[in-house]
């Protein structure tokens, strides 16, 4: 259990403290304010307000589509909520990838309209003038290396990155670039899991695995996946922790089915 339970508020001076002193950090996607309620009360220390809303609340194929403004207005919700936990929300597809300004006024937008705590970019010294500028403004920014869901047509494929020699060594040198210009983290999807290791042991900022193994700083899934609501969804990296889909729709089959026999409502649920 987290030494920093009784914290008002989880900040990126408090996950440095934890990175030194060997705690875990736990983070999880949320994009609403119902769901996001619950996620903090459970006492997560970063909810990250994902791109991956594209998914699993629009129903995209990719997260490319989602616009700044759906960001912010998940992200809002999602702020309205959390009392305690760090708020971090990504810069979606095309809102800073070769424009540093434009870069700056997305995150700057982010910040104060939805009042979230830091923003996350993907991408390694290609996108240095752009973190420079947002953190020279005053705005955290975590990064994000491996697979990075928004180049997916340049991947090609969701599978494993940096298993070659030639990629792992730029991502080494990515991590560090990211950790110098002054990123609080990095986000590490999907990539072996002992070059997780050495790039969590070399840099002195936390690491947030993702299908990336045991060594990182901390673990971030997203809430439908961990929570089984997308039933289809299970990779190796995934562990469900409930099956909601078949809870929820036993209880959604339920309520049709008194509906339709006339047992909802009876006389002790009327005025």
């Amino acid at each position: 259990m987290s030494v920093n339970k009784e914290v008002k508020r989880i900040t990126t001076h408090i996950l440095q403290e934890m990175k030194n002193r060997g705690e875990k950090i736990a983070m999880l996607t949320a994009y609403d304010f119902s769901m996001a309620t619950i996620v903090d009360n459970a006492g997560m220390d970063i909810i990250l307000v994902g791109d991956s809303a594209s998914n699993v609340m629009a129903g995209h194929e990719t997260t490319l589509p989602i616009t700044l403004d759906q960001m912010i207005y998940h992200a809002s919700s999602v702020v309205r909520a959390a009392k305690r936990a760090l708020v971090v929300v990504d810069l979606p597809f095309g809102s800073y990838q070769g424009n540093s300004k434009e870069a700056l006024a997305s995150a700057i937008r982010i910040m104060k309209e939805a009042g979230a705590h830091g923003v996350k970019l993907e991408g390694g010294v290609e996108i240095a003038e752009s973190v420079t500028r947002i953190l020279a403004a005053g705005i955290p920014v975590m990064g994000h290396l491996g697979l990075t869901p928004q180049s997916i047509y340049k991947f090609g494929t969701y599978t494993v990155r940096a298993k070659e020699e030639a990629e792992a060594q730029k991502l080494k040198e990515d991590a560090l670039k990211l950790q110098e210009l002054g990123c609080f983290g990095i986000v590490l999807e999907k990539i072996p899991a002992k070059l997780a290791k050495e790039v969590s042991e070399s840099l002195t900022i936390p690491t947030i695995g993702i299908g990336a193994g045991q060594h990182c700083d901390g673990q971030v899934l997203v809430i439908h996946d961990m929570l089984g609501i997308n039933k289809g969804f299970k990779p190796r990296f995934l562990r469900q922790y409930a099956n909601l889909f078949d809870v929820m729709n036993d209880a959604i089959s339920n309520y049709v089915g008194d509906v339709k026999a006339k047992g909802f409502p009876n006389e002790k649920e009327e005025y």
